[in-house]
């Protein structure tokens, strides 16, 4: 159980969470308009491959996960892709990000997947040890080619 006991919620995102999002990425890095996040939102919301999940404490929203189903050629399970897990500052080190994504690995099981993946930022050594502890294994080979300046 978490720091904060059974005062908390998982849920789904919502359309009015969009700020609490764009203020929850931002603290990561990713420095994005409202109206995009907003629409992104809409987009993925109805996406039936993808989960959008947020934490809830005191009926406010202090991070979130977006999780991503992949079908695979070469194996019977979908691959789970984490693609951002975010703990409001204020909260994190209280098991937030824990529950977060061991809601994710169960929703994964759920689906028959043979693994989750991520992508974690060089930069983040504290993520890296969260996930650590949450039994990922680095994986050194991840190519990235950028589209917008080529």
């Amino acid at each position: 159980m978490s720091y904060y006991g059974k005062a908390n919620m998982t849920r789904r995102i919502m359309l009015q969470d969009a700020a609490r999002i764009r203020e929850l990425l931002n603290q990561l890095g990713y420095l994005v308009a409202g109206g995009f996040t907003q629409r992104r939102l809409l987009e993925m919301m109805v996406h039936p491959d993808q989960e959008l999940l947020v934490y809830e404490y005191q009926k406010e929203v202090v991070g979130f996960v977006s999780l991503h189903f992949v079908p695979q050629l070469a194996f019977s399970g979908e691959l789970a892709v984490i693609s951002y897990l975010a703990v409001d500052q204020a909260h994190r080190g209280k098991g937030i990000g824990a529950e977060l994504e061991a809601y994710c690995t169960d929703l994964a099981k759920q689906r028959e997947c043979d693994r989750i993946q991520l992508h974690c930022a060089i930069r983040r050594k504290d993520a890296h040890r969260f996930y650590e502890r949450q039994g990922y294994r680095e994986s050194r080979t991840f190519f990235t080619k950028n589209l917008k300046n080529s």
